[in-house]
């Protein structure tokens, strides 16, 4: 019997642990159990934003996943890793925490007065590489990554190039789904510094290095490295659409990638054509 196929979700937004009832938070807790009533493997990604309550969603500390230290503009940030289960869905969710980027303070990319907080560059770089490294951390080899919500767009590029080499990672395939999320406050011109790590040279970042960094040129980014896309909203940036059209890649448009079924038969051929290669 083969082995079951395996799909890594890295989600922004997923309900309940954030409780308004939108599309997206609605879609990314659907896929994973859909796919698991469908004889995948899954593990499900999300940050420990602070308006998550640990007690109502009984959040608890992996102590064997947690430990490790990040180092992001020359400052070690503690690598937290914790679980929930939804328990009507059998399905666990991993949550990437740390005191300083998620846990003490309220809010979710915006704080309680509704400003973007000023350091999600830093935040959003220590999501996606604390979400890797967890997964090898647990020896884990997805078939397919699904990036959902700007907070994951570096996960592709990582991938790609820091990750490179990583027998982890080197069969999966990446889809980056785009919605109508963005943020309006461009990243700052040393975002391109912030995020270089062993593997990364500056020629493969050469479009942001020294810009400030807004919503469409993180998801130019995120377009360059991903294998495909899904369209998870009926409008989404027309700049970046118009970008990831012109890439050639495989897309699912909006109307089919609300349905489980087209998106599993999406990935399955991703899947099958990465085993020809």
């Amino acid at each position: 019997m083969a082995d079951p196929k395996r799909i890594l979700f890295i989600s922004q937004e997923i309900f309940p642990y954030l409780p308004d009832e939108t599309p997206i938070r609605m879609l990314n807790r659907k896929l994973p159990e859909y796919f698991q009533s469908h004889g995948y493997e899954t593990r499900t990604f999300m940050p420990k934003f602070g308006d998550i309550n640990e007690r109502r969603n009984q959040l608890h500390e992996v102590i064997r996943l947690s430990g490790m230290n990040m180092i992001i503009s020359d400052s070690d940030h503690p690598l937290l890793i914790k679980v929930a289960s939804i328990q009507s869905a059998r399905i666990q969710i991993y949550f990437i925490d740390n005191d300083d980027f998620f846990g003490r303070r309220k809010g979710t990319a915006r704080d309680e007065q509704g400003n973007e907080c000023v350091d999600n560059d830093e935040r959003c770089i220590f999501f996606a590489r604390g979400v890797l490294e967890t997964v090898k951390k647990l020896r884990w080899t997805p078939d397919i990554i699904y990036c959902s919500g700007w907070f994951s767009a570096l996960v592709p590029l990582y991938i790609k190039k820091a990750y490179a080499d990583t027998p982890f990672f080197t069969q999966s395939k990446v889809i980056t789904a785009l919605d109508d999320m963005d943020y309006k406050t461009p990243f700052s011109t040393k975002f391109s510094e912030k995020l270089m790590m062993d593997g990364l040279t500056q020629n493969d970042i050469r479009n942001i290095v020294g810009f400030p960094v807004g919503y469409e040129e993180l998801m130019r980014l995120a377009v360059d490295y991903s294998d495909a896309f899904i369209q998870s909203a009926a409008e989404i940036n027309p700049r970046v659409s118009n970008y990831m059209q012109t890439s050639g890649k495989p897309i699912l448009p909006f109307e089919q990638s609300l349905d489980p079924e087209q998106l599993m038969t999406f990935c399955n051929r991703l899947i099958d054509h990465a085993e020809e290669d």
